[in-house]
Parts: structure tokens; C-alpha cells; sequence
């Protein structure tokens, strides 16, 4: 395996592992890896270090929803020239490409429904290339990004006395 492929398989499990410890798991130096990570980040392979946090427990009251998008394209734009403008909301988590029915996929963070509703209506439904929108909201995320966030509960039985 290459090892720039190697290091970000690492670094994707583990944002935090040290230099030393991606060494000793590639078999490689110090110098060598960081070297290498100084390129990911030089050249834009690696965009940002992220951590994912559990926010039903800090009950924050965060809302997210995903918006289906299609789009009509005029004569010379393409779905670049609406995903770079819809990327710009700072309200906007991610913007894809998608097959099936929708042509454009966001994930959206809002303080409540009402605000995620007003967003959907005012900013992206607006937009001149939108034909149409369908809003689903988020009720519980149960992993995000690989991670396992609510573990299931193990009740235990209580025993029978005869």
C-alpha cells in the first residue's frame, strides 16, 4: 500500500495519533511521515482534522435536516456552479451530487425547524436554478462518519424464584 494512503487511513480513524505512532505502524521514520503529512496538507488532500461529537448529550438543540434539491440547468452552468453558491451558507454541513430523483443532496444545521424551514425557503428555494426542494429532518443519529454514537441498552432479565 502506498504509504500517503497508508498514513490517512490512520489518521482518519485517529486525528490525534502522534507522528511516532504512525511511524511504528508503518514501519517508517518520524521524518519520513511527517514529511509526507506536511504534503497531504500542503497540497489539500487533508482539509481538515475533525472530531465527532454526540450533541444529543450537550443538548444543544441543534436541528439537522437533509434537502433534496433538483435543479434546472441553464444553457452553460452546470450543478458545480449551484453547489459552490449553496455551499456558501454557513448553515449548509455538505453539498453532494446525487442520482434518483434529486439531482443535489445538503445536510443542514439549524437552531429549530422554524429556522431550517425559513433557510430552505428563503435562501435555497429562491435560488433560480431550484425547481423544487423536499426537507427531511434528522430525529436521531445513530453513527456519524464510522462512529457508533447511542450503544445499544442491555436490560438484564431479573431471575424467576419459584
Amino acid at each position: 500500500m502506498d504509504l500517503a494512503q497508508n498514513i490517512l487511513e490512520i489518521i482518519e480513524n485517529d486525528p490525534k495519533i502522534d507522528i511516532s505512532e504512525i511511524a511504528a505502524l508503518t514501519g517508517r521514520s518520524d521524518e519520513e511521515i511527517r514529511d509526507c503529512v506536511c504534503q497531504l496538507e500542503g497540497d489539500g488532500t487533508i482539509r481538515k482534522y475533525k472530531t465527532i461529537i454526540d450533541w444529543d448529550k450537550v443538548n444543544n438543540g441543534f436541528v439537522y435536516a437533509i434537502i433534496e434539491i433538483k435543479v434546472s440547468l441553464e444553457r452553460e452552468t452546470g450543478y458545480n456552479v449551484v453547489a459552490d453558491r449553496i455551499s456558501k451558507f454557513p448553515e449548509v454541513r455538505s453539498v453532494r451530487l446525487i442520482s434518483g430523483d434529486h439531482d443535489v443532496s445538503l445536510t443542514v444545521r439549524g437552531k429549530s425547524m422554524k429556522q431550517v424551514a425559513f433557510f430552505v425557503a428563503e435562501k435555497i428555494a429562491t435560488l433560480p436554478q431550484v425547481q423544487s426542494t423536499a426537507t427531511h429532518f434528522v430525529l436521531k443519529t445513530y453513527k456519524e462518519d464510522g462512529v457508533i454514537l447511542h450503544e445499544t441498552e442491555h436490560t438484564e432479565r431479573l431471575p424467576i424464584v419459584a
